[in-house]
């Protein structure tokens, strides 16, 4: 019967051990190939891991070639109760102002109360209407309170009906006012003189808090100008500049200055962009390493590295604005240097970095219109050129090396795959075969076993004739 093994029973062998020895010799070819699969998907892995280096890269030099990077500003105020945040496009300047009043929402309460008896609550107490009518800009709207339709409407359920009209713009809630006594407050979600509402006829409702704008006046009183916000925040004070208001304040000074330690920040993102980019290269070309010594990867690490090594123009070279090679083959970045460069000359500062230069385009001629182009001389440029020839996730060059080790990892798995297959069948025919010389021996044996009894027999009836 196929797949059948009588295990060695007649030879004495272990045929089953026999045959998974043999398997094991010709399975070589498909443990080589396995190995090789293994190697080659670290490299994909290793070639997607650098160009997140690079992506990183890229980022970084993409951010120091908007102008808003080296246009950063810090704004500032006198007061604690102003609180200012400025845009990249925000421009610097100094104003002085005064915080007259602040903005505030709207809230009345129920001019009647509820007393509750014994453990009642807000639950218990019936409201003494079935409906309520409130009116928000001019449109009145008249509120069911009968939550549950058991016919009688709670003081609890008047506060939940106003709650799930969320259009209104207002909560309410039941407040206990003294040991038995509820009233209802109705608050608007909203600040500003527009917030204000009625409820009720006259009378019914008194105004815990009147709704108004916060003012502010810029300048000297009687001789300023007044700004007016439904909230507490000002916009235009200094153009890309707002203010938030908490309190009335005198005196308060805006300031929106210059801020180098952002734009060196920036610089410095780059710089550790780079040298993690160059540390990541160097450890997956190590002789340890799942890409040892590629040739492709120490290109573009000494790519990297050239742009350092060649940044000399007509403002300098990369130390003027901090930036050196160490011995190690990284990048240093003296960030006192560059803040002092950048506020001494901040266009020459910038150039170093962003600066671009036209070239010719095919027929070399700069005259010729719509033929020009540009190339990279700044180190941001050329960094950011560099990242992305490298990290396109098209025709980038680590996206090639990737795409390469992973159509050669799926060629090697249809040739395992195929191994398994040829083996599975040589199996097969080795227990086909040895399952066949066993049984051969038993027929052998029995063959014996009867011819040795029938020589046994024949001697004894010649013994008694």
């Amino acid at each position: 019967m196929a797949g059948m093994s009588v295990g060695g029973l007649v030879s004495g062998l272990d045929t089953a051990a026999i045959v998974d020895q043999l398997i094991a010799i010709e399975s070589n070819p498909q443990r080589l190939l396995k190995q090789q699969l293994s190697a080659t998907q670290s490299q994909a892995a290793a070639y997607r891991a650098i160009n997140t280096r690079f992506d990183a890269l890229r980022t970084a030099a993409e951010g120091l070639m908007k102008d808003a990077a080296w246009q950063q500003v810090k704004p500032s105020t006198s007061s604690s109760s102003v609180v200012a945040v400025s845009s990249a496009s925000a421009s610097a300047g100094t104003v002085t102002f005064s915080v007259d009043q602040v903005a505030r929402a709207h809230a009345v309460v129920s001019s009647g109360t509820w007393t509750a008896t014994g453990d009642q609550t807000a639950s218990d107490l019936a409201y003494g209407a079935s409906t309520l009518e409130i009116t928000v800009g001019g449109t009145t709207t008249s509120l069911a309170l009968d939550r549950n339709s058991d016919g009688t409407a709670t003081l609890a359920e008047a506060a939940a009906a106003i709650n799930a009209r969320s259009d209104l713009g207002l909560t309410a809630s039941a407040v206990k006012v003294s040991d038995t006594e509820y009233r209802l407050q109705i608050t608007s979600t909203k600040t500003g003189a527009a917030s204000a509402f009625t409820v009720g006829a006259p009378g019914d409702f008194d105004v815990v808090s009147q709704g108004r704008n916060a003012e502010i006046t810029v300048g000297d009183p009687g001789s300023g100008y007044t700004m007016s916000s439904a909230t507490n925040t000002f916009t235009g004070l200094l153009d890309g500049t707002t203010i938030t208001v908490s309190a009335p304040a005198d005196d308060v000074t805006l300031t929106v200055a210059a801020d180098p330690e952002a734009t060196t920040k920036k610089v410095e993102s780059l710089v550790n962009a780079a040298n993690g980019l160059l540390e990541a290269i160097s450890s997956y070309t190590a002789p340890t390493g799942g890409l040892k010594g590629n040739s492709t990867l120490r290109q573009l690490s000494s790519r990297v590295l050239d742009v350092l090594a060649y940044a000399v123009g007509g403002d300098g070279s990369a130390s003027a604005v901090g930036l050196e090679l160490t011995r190690d083959g990284r990048f240093s970045f003296d960030k006192e240097a560059f803040t002092a460069k950048l506020t001494a000359d901040p266009a020459i500062a910038q150039r170093m970095f962003t600066a671009v230069a036209a070239t010719g385009g095919a027929d070399g001629d700069l005259a010729t219109t719509g033929d020009n182009g540009t190339a990279a001389v700044g180190i941001a440029a050329k960094l950011l050129d560099l990242a992305k020839s490298a990290s396109d996730s098209t025709t980038g060059t680590l996206a090639t090396l990737a795409k390469s080790s992973d159509s050669r990892a799926r060629d090697l798995e249809d040739r395992i795959a195929d191994w398994d297959r040829r083996l599975e069948l040589r199996r097969s025919t080795l227990s086909r075969q040895y399952t066949a010389m066993e049984t051969a021996l038993q027929t052998m044996q029995n063959q014996g076993n009867w011819l040795a009894a029938q020589l046994s027999s024949l001697g004894t009836s010649q013994k008694k004739s």
